[in-house]
This record gives structure tokens, C-alpha cells and sequence, in this order.
């Protein structure tokens, strides 16, 4: 590790494992900070991922092999990521839908579940196919339930849902096979152009819980 792979003709996906840790997401991070302060020719853009990262380039100006190169020589001398950015989103578990089949599930009480999901030491490992879907890892173990049989449709903005090891903060109104357990207020999706979302991968987050329920959505 890492693996070097040509995605199309103007992309190249580093691999850096096959199994999400700290350890190797760590390892993405800091090639992607080692990336953005020392560029390859024709670079557009970066994506990092659980234990992988996309470098986009400009296949005019570039090639696979030249942006292999640089990667090569910036994995031998890239530093420690730089300390994560603590975020903080405010949630209410009140009217949440599945918070008590949650609790069912689990054998946990509601107030168990709640104080268990506010435990959590979470990270942004990455973004996902919506504006500002942030995967957060760190859910606590007694929470991890595989997702449900059948997604419901309509789930609101702000919504903030459970499965596996990951939460989200939902900024669309969209389906989800995801558990349901909370109502978050905090905007993920900032309206400034220059910084879209509140989030930055690799940042940490903390939930906080206020009183509810909430009056509006975050759309």
C-alpha cells in the first residue's frame, strides 16, 4: 500500500486498505492535505473516501504515470494530518419515528439509546451522493443496526439517521433505509459558495441535545 489505479483516462485512485480505520483514513487525509500543498500538473480536483483517494486531473495537461510520480514522491514525505476541527450539531430526539424500535432492537430504554447516540466520538470520513451528506463513523457499538428491510420515503431535511457504524445529517428531503432517531436544526448546507458545507472531512463532531420539537426544516 498504496495502490495506484487509472480510473478512465483522467483520474487515478490511490488505495490506501480494504478495511475502514482511523489509521487508514488518516493515511488518506494526509496525502490529500500533501496534494493541496504541492499540486501535480492539470490537477482539478480531490476526493477522499474511507481508504481510498480520487485525484481528478486534466488529461490534456497530464497523464496516469506523471501523477503517479508526484503522488509517489509526496506519500514519502507527507506529515501528520493537521488537528480536526471539533463541529457541533444540535439534535432533539423528540417525534423522532424510529427511536423506540430502535430502542426495541437494541434492548437499550429510549434514554439509553439517546445517551449512548450522544456518546459518540464522531468523524467525517467522507461525502456522499447528496449535498452535504456527510458519513459520520464512531456510532457507538450498541446502536449498530443493519438498516431497514424497506426505505421510507419523504424523510426531512435535518433528519439525523443511524445504521451500521455511520449517523448522517440529512439536507434533503429523500428516502432512506437508515433509522430515524432525531431532528437536528444545525444548517450542514451553509449557502456560501466559498465553504458549500459545514463539515470538512477528517473533522470531529459532537452532538448536543436541545429541547423539542423543532419548528421548521432545514431546506
Amino acid at each position: 500500500m498504496p495502490i495506484y489505479r487509472p480510473v478512465a483516462d483522467h483520474a487515478l485512485l490511490v488505495d490506501f486498505g480494504t478495511t475502514i480505520t482511523e489509521a487508514t483514513h488518516a493515511e488518506v487525509l494526509a496525502l490529500d492535505q500533501a496534494l493541496a500543498a504541492d499540486p501535480c500538473k492539470g490537477l482539478r480536483e480531490t476526493i477522499p473516501a474511507f481508504v481510498n483517494l480520487l485525484v481528478d486531473f486534466d488529461p490534456l495537461l497530464t497523464d496516469h504515470a506523471e501523477v503517479e510520480a508526484h503522488l509517489r514522491g509526496l506519500t514519502l514525505r507527507q506529515g501528520a494530518s493537521a488537528e480536526p476541527v471539533l463541529r457541533e450539531v444540535l439534535i432533539t430526539y423528540e417525534d423522532a419515528p424510529d427511536l423506540q424500535e430502535v430502542a426495541r432492537r437494541t434492548g437499550l430504554s429510549r434514554e439509553a439509546v439517546i445517551a449512548a447516540h450522544l456518546s459518540g466520538d464522531y468523524k467525517v470520513f467522507l461525502y456522499g451522493f447528496s449535498p452535504g451528506y456527510a458519513y459520520l463513523g464512531g456510532l457507538p457499538e450498541p446502536l449498530r443496526l443493519d438498516r431497514k428491510p424497506s426505505p421510507v420515503r419523504g424523510v426531512p431535511a435535518g433528519s439525523v439517521i443511524i445504521a451500521g457504524a455511520q449517523c448522517l445529517v440529512t439536507t434533503l428531503t429523500m428516502p432512506t433505509g437508515w433509522w430515524i432517531i432525531g431532528r437536528s436544526p444545525t444548517r450542514i448546507l451553509t449557502g456560501d459558495p466559498a465553504r458549500p458545507f459545514l463539515f470538512d472531512v477528517g473533522d470531529r463532531v459532537k452532538f448536543r441535545r436541545i429541547a423539542g420539537p423543532l419548528p421548521g426544516v432545514q431546506e
